[in-house]
């Protein structure tokens, strides 16, 4: 499922190949989508492509080839209609966690799984519901809750692993050192390290292959407090 704006891109760089042949440019794809930036356009590209709707060819410059169009078209956001923080992976979100986490038993607590979150490239943020995960009771201290599976290998040294599920508390601060649930620019999510540098906000991965960015606090939303942790074998 994709976003709005990946399936704003991804129709733009279609209708832009059938009519001239050669995809559109960067600055192009940027006035086209009403971006700011071209970094947005870097990141849609990105997610296009790890949804293998495109694929950009190596040692060819403004070389992608759009591979498959979605079925069916993303629905347009509804106005005045409250959207769920946080916003966090895999096309738009349709609608709000549930306000109580479901009781199985005194000793247990069903949460929703909401989708995935990156823990690497950012990319783009939340769905549906998928199905619940069942937590011991003492391990969720208050608050509302809920579960993202992990996808990336950015939060390997602070134990988290591609594959993992992370066990998030919703909330919209955070202390520096936290590992936190970071929407950027209303569009990526991805999890990673808080720290704070004056009025910056630096989001630090815990693998050194990766760089930590470093952004206003304008451009990210903190949506939640990692407080656990579910892995399969």
């Amino acid at each position: 499922m994709l976003t709005r704006k990946q399936h704003e891109l991804l129709r733009f760089i279609g209708e832009r190949l059938a009519e001239a042949g050669v995809p559109p440019s960067f600055d192009e794809m940027k006035d086209a989508l009403d971006l700011k930036s071209k970094s947005g356009i870097h990141r849609l590209i990105m997610a296009l492509e790890e949804r293998g709707f495109i694929r950009r060819l190596p040692n060819r410059a403004r070389a992608i080839e759009v591979i498959r169009m979605p079925e069916i078209a993303p629905k347009a956001p509804q106005p005045q209609r409250a959207r769920f923080n946080p916003s966090v992976v895999e096309g738009g979100l349709a609608g709000r966690i549930p306000a109580r986490e479901s009781r199985e038993d005194r000793g247990s607590i069903a949460i929703p799984v909401m989708g995935r979150i990156a823990a690497g490239t950012p990319i783009s943020a939340i769905q549906d519901v998928s199905h619940t995960i069942t937590m011991p009771a003492d391990m969720l201290a208050g608050g509302e809750h809920y579960a993202l599976e992990v996808k990336g290998d950015s939060m390997v040294e602070a134990g988290i692993l591609d594959g993992d599920t992370v066990v998030i508390r919703r909330q919209d601060v955070a202390n520096t050192g936290d590992i936190i649930v970071a929407l950027i620019d209303e569009e990526e999510a991805t999890l990673k390290r808080l720290r704070k540098r004056g009025s910056s906000i630096a989001l630090e991965a815990a693998n050194p292959a990766y760089e930590t960015r470093v952004l206003g606090p304008d451009r990210v939303k903190i949506q939640g407090r990692l407080i656990g942790l579910v892995r399969r074998y």
